[in-house]
């Protein structure tokens, strides 16, 4: 374990260390979220505005986890994982490879889409695409933790201003908003996985288990800091909430009461901003079209860093054999290494194939199975690492703890089950 006086904690808590909680919250709230939330609020009303918060709740208990046992061991989450077994680093690798490929063209994509809308004709949406991909690739390769840090907090601030605006905008009905925090189901023979889905989907990805690398890269090591990265984390999900709830509302507002329906997928943001300059002019939006940008393009730097992070992780410790410690992560070394920027290589280069050919059905069909089966991965791990004794006795899970991983896990399993089952196999074989 780290020690302690080689890096001294405040004495309390303070908003003043915040930072790694925006950027996760920043990066684990994408476009496609938004429209998830949109849609739902579309097609449902406030019903749903529940189901939401406690979304937000369980991605709490889940990056509190992965962030303490960062500071509780002075290990890194990886390491943990390889303690487990083989079998973690074959899931990671694989997961690391294919997931990465087909969401770098995702990313990319969906931050070219608000730009191509914002200056029409000037080029194509896919030049868009790798024109946004190779920024982020410049600005990661280039830039420490903290400076990524600064740039991700006014990224977020766009974000906040954006949805926050478009919420009040529209004119929430307040007693419909309350009434939506009372836990009822809406009508229809998916109702049940259609909530399951809105908690589960709202800002859940491999970046809640990058949480853990970002509080190490801010400096934080050892249990000091523990009091702090409680409080940076709710922070996070507060952040990830007003997103979540402001729009719902627009969907509940704009849309549900005039029986506007939009598309799945980023497309449906850009009908939104058509949408919004029917009824309240240019200026809005255009102002909206800002704030897409700015929460696709976050999401890409993101994964650009901290899923680099994590692959740099690996391969450090799969090289040298050793414990893999947070103090590593903090000086910046992982930052540095090959691997890291191999990666962020692999994010950049290989998918803008992709963008240009379409995207193959066994690659996709892979994607969608890995990226449902990383969350229960996540979930149910850190249940074993932290009720174990790689964990320090006084930091491992109390009950509220235990149940709130266990709740995550079962939710992500099913979601994990749907997913697999929805897959068109035939298109595989």
């Amino acid at each position: 374990m780290a020690d302690n006086t080689s890096n001294p904690a405040p004495r309390k808590s303070s908003w003043k260390y915040i930072g790694p909680g925006i950027v996760v919250a920043a990066t684990g709230v994408g476009a496609g979220d938004l429209v998830a939330t949109l849609v739902a609020g579309t097609n449902f009303g406030y019903t749903l505005l529940w189901a939401a918060v406690i979304g937000c709740v369980v991605k709490i208990a889940l990056a509190e986890a992965a962030g303490r046992w960062h500071l509780a061991t002075g290990r890194t989450l990886f390491d943990g994982w390889a303690s487990l077994g083989s079998w973690t680093t074959v899931f990671f690798v694989v997961y690391a490879v294919v997931w990465g490929f087909v969401y770098g063209a995702a990313a990319m994509s969906s931050s070219g889409l608000p730009l191509q809308a914002l200056f029409p004709g000037v080029m194509d949406l896919e030049w868009w695409a790798v024109s946004t991909g190779l920024v982020g690739l410049v600005f990661v390769w280039f830039n420490r933790y903290a400076v990524f840090e600064k740039v991700m907090t006014v990224l977020v601030g766009v974000m906040f201003l954006v949805t926050v605006y478009l919420a009040i905008r529209v004119v929430p009905h307040l007693g419909g908003l309350f009434a939506g925090l009372l836990p009822v189901l809406p009508d229809g023979k998916d109702s049940v996985l259609n909530t399951l889905g809105l908690i589960g989907g709202v800002g859940g990805t491999i970046t809640l288990a990058a949480y853990g690398y970002w509080v190490n890269a801010k400096g934080w090591t050892h249990t000091g800091w523990m009091k702090v990265m409680r409080l940076d984390n709710r922070v996070a999900y507060i952040t990830t909430g007003i997103f979540v709830v402001a729009m719902l509302i627009v969907g509940a507002e704009l849309l549900h009461s005039s029986g506007i329906a939009i598309a799945s997928g980023d497309k449906g943001l850009i009908q939104l901003g058509d949408i919004l300059e029917e009824e309240y002019g240019a200026a809005t939006a255009k102002f909206f079209l800002i704030g897409f940008f700015a929460t696709s393009f976050t999401s890409l730097i993101g994964v650009w860093h901290g899923v680099s992070l994590m692959f740099a992780d690996f391969v450090a410790r799969y090289r040298t054999k050793r414990a893999a410690t947070g103090e590593e992560v903090a000086e910046g070394r992982r930052e540095k290494s090959w691997a890291f920027r191999g990666y962020l290589l692999w994010l950049t280069f290989p998918p803008i194939v992709l963008l240009f050919q379409g995207q193959p059905f066994r690659l996709i069909i892979l994607y969608g199975v890995l990226g449902a089966a990383f969350m229960p991965f996540l979930a149910l791990t850190l249940i074993w690492l932290l009720n174990s004794s790689r964990t320090p006795a006084e930091w491992r899970n109390g009950i509220a703890s235990n149940v709130m991983l266990a709740v995550a896990g079962l939710l992500f399993l099913v979601l994990c089950v749907k997913q697999v089952w929805d897959q068109d196999w035939a298109k595989f074989f």
